[in-house]
């Protein structure tokens, strides 16, 4: 599969881009609506016109039409065709090349089998769930076995059990076929699941490149922090095994549970909206509940953001408008702080 290097494209808000994705990569482009994420798709599959060069392998691709550079493009809308039942949906493609009728056949058919849809051969879309249709389009997109896989945001639609689950196929899929793929998503925690590194673009510029920790634990601008959440980042002082795939570290002076299967762990973070606050104590077990203080209230237009002192931290917190109304909360005022366990991410 081949490796893919933008060269100082530029095209729409896009300005003077450079982003090299490597040989087999799941690389996730991650950034606001308007950004620039899918006029870069667009370009790499030469579906507009633009100033710059796309290399595959270090070849220049500028002049090579679509249908020419392996590249498959499963857009957010889908675009099954309507009269056509799953299996001429996912053989399209390979009978526009003109494959024999046999191997047609027997393509398609390891498709349904790899994507887990026999049952579905003879449906149209029309009578497909939001997730059959994504298999079924991602069949389609594999059939002509790319070497380059475009997805632009082909979850966007789904519910949030029914986005998770096809996240992990998903990613068990690329692994197993080594297709150099690059996926668009506004969703850090679909990011952080899938990605083997994520490139952060904003207004047109690329902000930041790297592994989902070093970007999340360790933001290059102001810019990144504020459009990943402003995580807290806490330094570890300590970290022993509490056993059954989690660890007990010392932060500050308080004692965190953290799920965690490796071994020492330097840091951890937690984003402000996984930080549940409490005027009372909740009913149920005091696993990373901490009482602190507000030092700071900050009303922003889409929520509250508290800073929090608890332990030697200072927190960030945030919370609806709607929930702080209710709580009357000021500056000094003690409350509780619960620390969602799963959302607390772990550096070692």
């Amino acid at each position: 599969m081949p490796d893919i290097e933008l060269k100082n494209i530029c095209k729409y808000v896009c300005g003077d881009v450079c982003l090299k994705v490597r040989d087999g990569e799941f690389l996730v482009l991650l950034g606001p609506n308007g950004s620039g994420k899918t006029t870069l798709l667009n370009v790499i599959a030469g579906l507009i016109d633009y100033r710059g060069s796309v290399l595959f392998n270090g070849l220049v691709v500028d002049s090579v039409s679509p249908s020419h550079r392996q590249v498959s493009y499963l857009l957010q809308e889908l675009m099954l065709f309507p009269h056509l039942d799953v299996f001429a949906n996912i053989a399209y493609g390979l009978r526009a090349h003109r494959w024999p009728t046999e191997q047609v056949s027997a393509r398609v058919e390891e498709l349904l089998r790899m994507l887990k849809i026999e049952h579905l051969v003879k449906r149209y879309p029309a009578h497909l769930s939001g997730g059959e249709k994504q298999r079924v389009a991602l069949a389609r997109a594999l059939a002509i076995s790319p070497e380059v896989l475009l997805l632009d945001e082909p979850l966007s639609s789904l519910d949030a059990p029914s986005a998770k689950y096809l996240r992990i196929e998903l990613k068990q899929l690329q692994r197993k076929l080594g297709v150099t793929t690059v996926y668009v998503t506004h969703d850090l925690q679909e990011a952080e699941e899938m990605a083997d590194r994520i490139a952060i673009i904003q207004n047109g510029h690329l902000e930041q490149v790297g592994a989902p920790d070093r970007v999340f634990f360790n933001p290059v601008s102001e810019k990144v922090a504020d459009f990943i959440g402003a995580p807290n980042i806490l330094e570890c002082e300590y970290c022993r095994s509490a056993g059954h795939g989690v660890m007990e570290v010392g932060c500050g002076g308080l004692s965190i549970i953290v799920p965690h299967d490796g071994d020492s762990i330097r840091k951890i973070a937690i984003l402000p909206q996984d930080i549940y606050v409490s005027d009372i104590k909740p009913p149920g077990p005091n696993l990373n509940h901490f009482w602190g203080t507000i030092s700071d209230v900050e009303i922003r237009t889409e929520a509250v953001r508290l800073r929090i002192k608890a332990g030697n931290n200072n927190l960030l917190a945030e919370m609806p408008h709607h929930t702080f109304e209710n709580m009357n909360l000021t500056d000094g005022r003690e409350v509780l702080i619960i620390l969602r366990i799963r959302r607390i991410k772990a550096y070692e």
